[in-house]
Order: C-alpha cells, then sequence, then structure tokens
C-alpha cells in the first residue's frame, strides 16, 4: 500500500470536517438570538425538574438498552463475514446461518416474555 491509496480517504475526511465545521459557525453567526427564562429553563424528557433528581429508572430501560446492545453487536459481526463472504464459502455461510438462528430464537423468547414492550 502506498500513501497515495489513503488520498481519497483523507479528501473525504477533510470535505466532511470542513462542511461541519463551516456549518457550526455559520448557525451560530446567522441564527436568532432570542433569550428568555424558558429557553434557559431545564428541560428532560418532557417531564418536571421539580423534586427528587434521584427518582430511580424503570428496570425496563435497562432491559431495553442492554437488549439494544446485544443485537447491534450482532451487525458488528456480520460485517468481516459479509467482507470475506466469497472466501470463507459453504463453513462461513453455515456458520453465520447457526449464529443468525441462534440470536432469533433468542429475539423471538424476549418477544414471547414481553421483554420488549414498554409499559
Amino acid at each position: 500500500m502506498t500513501p497515495n491509496d489513503f488520498l481519497p480517504v483523507l479528501i473525504t475526511f477533510f470535505v466532511v470536517g470542513g462542511f461541519a465545521g463551516i456549518t457550526l459557525i455559520a448557525t451560530h453567526i446567522l441564527g436568532p438570538k432570542r433569550y428568555s427564562k424558558e429557553k434557559h429553563d431545564i428541560y428532560e424528557c418532557g417531564l418536571d425538574y421539580i423534586g427528587d433528581s434521584r427518582k430511580p429508572f424503570s428496570v425496563k430501560f435497562y432491559l431495553v438498552a442492554v437488549l439494544f446492545v446485544i443485537f447491534d453487536l450482532e451487525v458488528v459481526f456480520m460485517y468481516p463475514w459479509a467482507v470475506n463472504f466469497r472466501h470463507l464459502g459453504l463453513f462461513g455461510f453455515v456458520s453465520m446461518g447457526i449464529f443468525l438462528v441462534i440470536l432469533t430464537v433468542g429475539l423471538l423468547y424476549e418477544w414471547k416474555k414481553g421483554a420488549l414492550e414498554w409499559e
């Protein structure tokens, strides 16, 4: 690999970074500046902020967050498999099939138990 192989990636990086920087600066300079008490008031999830700040979250929140991480990692494992699909051949196809079946069975179990329902 030569440094010229990375030139398109570097150009894309600088174009995207420049666009993001210019957009942030332009919105700060050109955007309206209306200050009010309501605008600077604390807002969180549409709930009143008056009360106990140590109110515990529902366990369902943590369960859904963990399930999201688990199924998000499934996609992370699928990218290298998709890139090397031809090289892995039938063994790779069967291995990924087993992996997806296990995850699908887990998802169906969670669905049946009601872990995905937010009440």
